[in-house]
């Protein structure tokens, strides 16, 4: 078995990488990466030594896919993954042609070997403007959704596939979506197999976190180095919510659908830790100082960012049915996990992180 990943050196796609050379003895695994985000480097030196292959090239540039061999599974997991994107000068344009014309150009690439196509999406497909208004009312230190909603797909259980897309989204959001009407096309018109997963929070250790993207390990980092941090909007005291998934579990999801691929023609799927995965930035903070025993400056701003949720929790009822996967590790654990990896390459990664 041959897999291609797109985006092979970013958290996701070098944490896949490794994970499939781990599992699979007979699996050869291509990363092709631009090596833009910082860290990736450092992620690059930790597939090289298992045997995967690694291609220097860039999803927006449709010969670079010529080096790569034929492959049986493509995963696409290239992206620029800030919500935030588009907003500065020169950055749009990277945006769409890595979000969008990336897809398409590893679609095509996909298409004359008749590889099956995993796309990993984002939640961030569902319309900020109509989330921010959804039910909700604040138990202790977090948000919780009510029992009443106005909205189809929405229950006390989160957000799920059949919730209205009309609406604004972010840029990014809007390149994930277009994304993903292209790829269900392919399916139909030919004949490749196809899965696309909206990934909610993704975390684990080698990710390196930012304010709008990767907070979970931001969090950790500013405990861990002794900085500052800030609760943003909704009261200013941190009881927004979100759903973890660790990159572990979403493995076991995309190595259950690479060995199940005749099942798929098109499907998507809700992807995340869930409403037992969720946690607020207060419960965060408590976790944090819990692990690392530092207690930080955290100072409070109620006014709202654009486009930012009070709540966001992923329904998993449509994938726990269709494969009978759940996500497994916590998010303490998950914490736990990203310390250890803080310690053990502190050199490396304070001028990053802190």
């Amino acid at each position: 078995m041959k897999i291609l990943i797109t985006g092979g050196c970013g958290f996701v796609g070098s944490n896949l990488a490794a994970l499939f050379k781990q599992h699979l003895v007979d699996c050869e695994v291509y990363c092709l990466d631009n090596l833009s985000r910082r860290g990736s480097e450092l992620n690059l030196n930790k597939i090289l030594p298992l045997g995967i292959h690694f291609i220097h090239g860039d999803v927006r540039i449709k010969t670079d896919f010529d080096r790569v061999p034929k492959v049986d599974f493509v995963i696409d997991a290239a992206a620029e993954p800030s919500v935030l994107a588009g907003s500065q000068a020169g950055e749009l344009e990277y945006l769409i042609d890595t979000n969008l014309n990336g897809t398409i150009n590893t679609l095509y690439f996909a298409k004359k070997h008749q590889a099956a196509f995993i796309f990993l999406s984002t939640s961030r497909v569902y319309p900020y403007n109509t989330l921010a208004n959804i039910n909700y009312h604040a138990e202790g230190k977090r948000f919780v959704l009510s029992n009443q909603q106005a909205f189809v797909g929405l229950s006390e259980r989160g957000i799920a596939e059949n919730y209205p897309l009309a609406g604004l989204r972010s840029l990014y959001g809007a390149t994930k979506l277009s994304s993903e009407y292209i790829i269900q096309e392919f399916a139909h018109n030919f004949g490749i197999p196809t899965v696309i997963n909206r990934c909610g929070v993704l975390s684990g250790p080698y990710q390196m976190g930012k304010i709008d993207q990767g907070v979970i390990v931001l969090w950790m980092a500013k405990h861990f180095w002794n900085k500052s941090l800030s609760y943003i909007g909704f009261g200013g005291k941190g009881q927004q919510i979100r759903d973890v998934l660790h990159v572990k579990d979403l493995f076991r999801l995309v190595l259950w659908q690479i060995q199940h691929i005749d099942l798929h023609h098109g499907q998507l799927f809700n992807v995340g830790g869930g409403l037992e995965n969720s946690v607020s930035l207060a419960e965060l903070t408590d976790l944090c100082v819990e692990i690392t025993g530092n207690t930080i400056p955290i100072s409070s701003n109620t006014e709202n960012r654009p486009g930012d949720l009070p709540i966001y929790i992923t329904d998993n009822s449509q994938i726990t049915a269709f494969s009978q996967w759940m996500p497994e590790i916590s998010v303490p654990h998950l914490l736990r996990e990203v310390h250890d990896w803080f310690i053990q390459d502190q050199a490396f990664l304070q001028p990053i992180l802190a």
